[in-house]
């Protein structure tokens, strides 16, 4: 008679990235079963770009030296109000996708419809829906802050998508599953 084997555990680092305050969600994934470890904000202070995308890629690294992720989930850019909102977001983005490029981590990128998608269950879903889904699935006594919800949903997506350590996302950010939703 075989022994039942012990359920591998993926952690997942979600990141939702942004030039004033970036979310990070991390889950661990026991199994088929996503579980809280911790979720934030890395708050960057008033100043020059540059200073804010220096402070974006040392909170992710911190992060990652505290939490010690197999892999990553980064929200795609999506089209902004204007042009300068979009630079913005892309340079912050491209802050956090070199620092965890650097720790030689795998990163799976997803777009915000098929994030909303995989944990509402609507694509068009608004934040408190996002807020209300991520602390039922993972249950949280508290809905967690709206950036750090997000990056939990990122997480969640990744999970969700099969994804493990060295697979990512195609370049449409659909993962190889990409029907269903997570199931309370």
């Amino acid at each position: 008679m075989k022994g039942i084997e012990p359920a591998t555990t993926i952690r997942i680092l979600g990141i939702d990235p942004g030039s004033r305050i970036t979310g990070y969600g991390v889950i661990d994934l026991v199994g088929v079963t996503p579980h809280y470890v911790a979720s934030g904000c890395i708050r960057t202070a008033e100043g020059a770009l540059e200073q804010r995308l220096a402070q974006i890629y040392a909170g992710i690294a911190e992060v990652i030296g505290v939490h010690r992720p197999n892999a990553v989930a980064v929200e795609r850019v999506f089209m902004a109000k204007n042009a300068d909102s979009a630079l913005k977001l892309g340079q912050a983005r491209g802050a956090a996708l070199v620092c965890i490029a650097n720790h030689g981590l795998s990163i799976g990128e997803y777009a915000a419809r098929h994030i909303k998608q995989a944990v509402t269950g609507q694509g068009g879903a608004d934040k408190s829906q996002v807020q209300h889904m991520v602390t039922a699935i993972l249950k949280l006594s508290a809905a967690p802050q709206a950036d750090a919800a997000d990056a939990l949903a990122i997480a969640l997506t990744h999970a969700y998508a099969g994804s493990g350590p060295s697979t990512t996302s195609s370049p449409r950010g659909r993962s190889r599953r990409s029907s269903g939703r997570w199931r309370l």
